[in-house]
């Protein structure tokens, strides 16, 4: 442990304080000796400042002037604190070059933005994915540099839990994944992914399920139309097939319906956003839907309406009618005999929602995060008994997410399920209609 100056300090101003009031004593003039004794120390001190005031600002020697006492405990621990800044400054700047020789090798382009999304800073791929130069990019707006109305709205939106996808503005043929990723103050990371392969993949995808299905359809149909003509023959040999020609008339028909979602999936995926919207009366459209519920409940379950009549939404009405519609038929699917489905149509705050509940055998907890994922299924024997495709919350989802609407699942085995599609505030519109009805 380093001992303590300030002792040294306080005997040398003893040793020119005491002469000084001696030397006044003796003379008569006291008060002059003790300001010429004070001077003088006050003098040495203004030249030690000069000394280090000269070796912080011009002196290049890596050593501190020669001091005693206090002042030489000063140099000492100024030259220490230069030291270890100078050490702290090359392992922060190792560590910087190490980031940026990581970030350089990434494939992903990385662009760091200050708190109002100017750049600081980007990568090799960011320069040639999102064509930034450097330096004469540094300190610009990143919204200048790229001008893409799909990332403007991202950002606008504040919220970057998802990245977006957009065509790239500097190339009609490259798809890119831009996501924003704040940290640090305020401080935000900007990450462009290069998609081009991925989409072009899943549009080969897209396009071999369409086709084949839309293939498949003319075939599929003949065979139909004769097992339909065989299961009415009335003669002695059609009756002894009658059982195996119904059963592949049944089959038929499911594969049918399969390829109908298919090709709707399909509609939905070939367009990112919905086509020509319009006024929808959902109150009207949940009435016929709820008609069509009761025919296929066949007055096994009782299947009942309530909506708002002023309320409405701008959107797409074939797809709301196909996911609503979807909605209702899995709750009559799924409804043991004298159960009951409940539609209802309603404002919830600032959003709209729909509740479809049923009384049936309810979902255990963990299906429900992957109820919407294609031919996914719950029990496959039982789905496939009650005529279900596994395709059919995958097109409600689809249908929402194009209306920025939203799926939220309540369900316990034994108890029923609600299945609930919110809108938001700006999807929805007032109707003529003067007051609410239920049907």
């Amino acid at each position: 442990m380093t001992n303590s100056p300030w002792p040294d300090e306080i005997s040398r101003l003893t040793a020119v304080v005491v002469p000084a009031a001696v030397v006044g004593m003796l003379t008569g003039y006291l008060a002059v000796s003790l300001l010429v004794g004070i001077t003088g120390f006050a003098g040495w001190h203004i030249y030690q400042q000069h000394r280090l005031y000269t070796w912080l600002s011009t002196s290049r020697s890596a050593n501190p002037p020669e001091g005693t006492g206090l002042w030489g405990a000063i140099y000492d621990q100024v030259f220490h604190m230069q030291r270890r800044n100078r050490r702290r400054k090359k392992r922060l700047g190792a560590i910087l070059h190490e980031f940026r020789q990581s970030t350089a090798a990434m494939p992903d382009g990385t662009v760091v933005l200050a708190p109002d999304n100017r750049i600081v800073w980007f990568n090799a791929a960011a320069q040639r994915l999102l064509h930034l130069q450097s330096p004469d990019d540094m300190g610009q707006h990143v919204l200048n540099l790229i001008r893409s109305p799909a990332l403007k709205a991202y950002f606008d939106t504040g919220s970057f839990q998802e990245a977006v996808e957009m065509t790239s503005p500097f190339d009609d043929a490259t798809r890119l994944s831009m996501q924003v990723i704040p940290y640090g103050r305020d401080q935000r990371l900007l990450i462009a992914r290069d998609i081009t392969r991925l989409h072009r993949l899943e549009q080969v995808r897209r396009d071999f399920v369409a086709n084949a299905s839309h293939e498949l359809r003319t075939p599929l149909t003949v065979i139909s139309g004769y097992l339909e003509s065989m299961r009415d023959d009335d003669g002695a040999a059609a009756r002894e097939w009658r059982k195996p020609v119904q059963e592949m008339h049944n089959q038929a028909g499911r594969m049918r319906q399969i390829l109908e979602d298919l090709l709707t999936l399909s509609r939905l995926d070939a367009q990112p956003d919905p086509g020509a919207e319009e006024r929808v009366d959902v109150a009207a459209l949940v009435r016929g839907i709820c008609r069509d519920g009761r025919m296929t409940a066949t007055n096994r379950i009782t299947v009942d309406c309530d909506s708002d009549e002023r309320i409405g939404l701008r959107g797409v009405h074939s797809e709301l009618r196909s996911a609503f519609g979807n909605l209702v038929q899995n709750a009559v699917k799924y409804s043991t005999a004298g159960g009951e489905v409940h539609v209802r149509w309603y404002r919830d705050g600032d959003t709209a929602c729909l509740d479809v509940v049923d009384s049936g055998i309810g979902i255990p907890q963990k299906h429900i995060p992957r109820l919407t994922e294609r031919f996914y299924r719950v029990d496959d024997g039982r789905s496939r008994d009650r005529g279900g495709t596994g395709l059919g919350l995958s097109i409600v989802r689809h249908a929402l997410q194009r209306h920025d609407a939203s799926l939220e699942i309540h369900s316990r085995p034994g108890e029923g399920s609600t299945f609930r599609c919110r809108f938001p505030a700006e999807r929805i519109i007032a109707m003529a209609h003067a007051s609410a009805t239920g049907s």
